[in-house]
């Protein structure tokens, strides 16, 4: 027997309706590329969101098409997210991070039609769209007087005119929104094609499972980038629970954060540990905490357990969060319920220091090599599978990628070893993938080997992770010359950079006669991390 209720399809564009209705007062504050602080009410983006879709539809965008960002965190960007989904096509974020191979790879790979672009970044556009969709119509986010040379569109002249409303379509929900591309796979980046449905389901998760965050009159500060999996999918938790956005632009450095949720009155920040370290040491130089802030999520990698207790200690709340672009992304949230939170600071800080507990919709199990589930005992470690409302069934165009990663029962394999105990919490104890991840950025290790054992002078090379104060990872190369002769260190970095960005390369090389290997031939990662766990890198004096 079926309900009697009515089917009304999820979609994102009602999340901005009901912001702009019931918290119609809360703000979205930008500081801009042009140099300025913006500010416009969720009342007034509303507004403009209706005049953008207008735009886009001028412009020729269809249902299905993909319209990519390539922009900072601001009012543009976010307008964007809501009038591309709304009409009908899918908000692909680009990382701009990525190298110039990837996001040629991801650009093409999408059959993007339109690209919207910041100003600091044009100049990379323009370097590369000759290698991009034939007939891409670049808009740039600013106004006329802005605008720079060349053959690009105006944001603000897609605007001028149009009307401030627009009649929503009743778009099925499972119909795509978003895309999202990962780098933490091997070969090329993986896309993760969002739904309405996926997308309405997460925003209700996250300000259900962080509620001192989210509420109306906070106002939230995502560090976290709009285009590294939605800001976390704050764009529209926000807004869906009045909360105001106060977005930072490209100024993410201590002194600017710091500055700028003084003024603003930050009660919560969100954002991955080096960022964080940053902003610990200009506190440290002003000599106390920006007004207001009260609570911060802290994710992208694993949070020093130094770093939440600096923050906890001056009364300021920290949520170490887990999750993954696979799953729209966030999993798990640490805030300690409060038969926890009278414990000893050493004991909180210990709990908060674990990935947290999974929020409501999403699913976790360990199991061992051969599939069977372990006890959640917090001693069993086992591979870590996820699965739920907002977990790909499958990655965007890749069905050789989803062989891999589902079990038979289509629990999507995250590539991380875990334990989680009786309380619920998740502790990431290891990968079983070969992945570093960097300042809350993925670098494939076995991208990196392929590419040095093309030198014909290296006979065998190795790249594994070793830890760094700052970054929480960096890459090492270990490496086996040839009989012949050894490779210059220039000319390895000089190959690598040709596939690879800046930041992904390995921070120190080093040679060695013969690397271990497993009784079944393979490269041992697990004696080369012992081996070089204390390994100091060049930048680490």
């Amino acid at each position: 027997m079926l309900g009697s209720m009515m089917m009304r399809p999820l979609k994102i564009a009602d999340i901005l309706g009901y912001a702009a209705e019931i918290h119609p007062r809360s703000e979205v504050v930008s500081v801009r590329t042009e140099g300025d602080v913006h500010r416009q009410t969720y009342a007034q983006t509303a507004k403009r969101v209706a005049q953008l879709a207008h735009g886009l539809k001028t412009l020729g965008m269809e249902t299905g098409d993909r319209v990519a960002t390539l922009a900072w965190n601001g009012y543009r960007h976010f307008e964007l997210y809501y009038a591309i989904s709304g009409a009908g096509g899918v908000c692909h974020t680009i990382n701009p991070r990525l190298s110039e191979e990837q996001m040629t790879y991801i650009v093409n790979h999408a059959s993007d039609t339109m690209l919207f672009v910041d100003l600091t970044f044009v100049p990379l556009v323009a370097a590369r769209r000759a290698d991009w969709p034939e007939g891409l119509k670049v808009v740039v986010m600013t106004d006329r007087a802005h605008m720079p040379d060349g053959d690009y569109l105006c944001y603000e002249e897609l605007l001028q005119g149009q009307s401030q409303h627009y009649d929503w379509p009743d778009l099925p929900e499972e119909t795509a929104a978003g895309l999202c591309y990962t780098s933490g796979t091997t070969g090329h980046p993986k896309g993760t094609l969002y739904s309405h449905r996926s997308t309405v389901l997460h925003a209700m998760m996250v300000g259900l499972s962080l509620p001192k965050a989210l509420q109306p009159g906070r106002r939230v500060l995502p560090v976290v980038p709009l285009f590294h999996v939605n800001a976390w999918g704050l764009p529209y938790a926000a807004p869906l629970t009045g909360a105001s956005l106060i977005f930072p632009g490209g100024a993410l450095d201590g002194p600017s954060l710091f500055r700028l949720m003084d003024q603003e009155q930050v009660y919560s920040a969100w954002g991955v540990p080096t960022v964080w370290l940053g902003l610990e040491a200009e506190i440290k130089a002003q000599g106390r905490m920006p007004q207001g802030l009260g609570d911060m999520v802290v994710g992208g990698s694993a949070a020093p357990a130094s770093l939440i207790e600096f923050f906890e200690d001056d009364g300021v709340n920290v949520c170490h969060a887990w999750g993954m672009t696979e799953m729209s992304p966030i999993g798990t949230q640490g805030n300690l319920p409060d038969y926890l939170a009278d414990k000893p600071s050493a004991e909180r800080i210990a709990i908060k220091s674990k990935q947290g507990r999974r929020v409501f919709g999403v699913e976790l199990k360990i199991v061992d090599e051969d599939g069977a589930r372990l006890p959640h005992d917090g001693e069993a470690a086992g591979e870590l599978y996820v699965r739920g409302h907002a977990v790909t069934a499958g990655y965007y165009k890749n069905e050789a990628a989803n062989q891999d990663v589902f079990d038979a029962d289509g629990w999507f394999g995250t590539g991380d070893v875990a334990t989680i105990d009786a309380d619920g919490y998740l502790t990431i104890t290891d990968r079983a993938k070969d992945l570093i991840k960097s300042g809350g950025e993925w670098i494939s290790s076995l991208d990196l080997e392929n590419t040095v054992m093309a030198h014909p002078l290296v006979a065998n090379c190795a790249v594994i992770a070793v830890p760094h104060p700052k970054w929480d990872e960096r890459p090492l190369l270990i490496v086996v010359p040839s009989p012949a002769a050894r490779p210059e260190v220039s000319d390895l970095m000089d190959l690598l950079s040709e596939h690879f960005a800046k930041w992904q390369l390995p921070d120190d090389v080093v040679f060695v006669d013969e690397i271990p290997l497993t009784a079944t031939g393979k490269v041992s990662k697990l004696t080369l991390r012992k081996q070089f766990g204390d390994h100091k890198l060049p930048d680490m004096d």
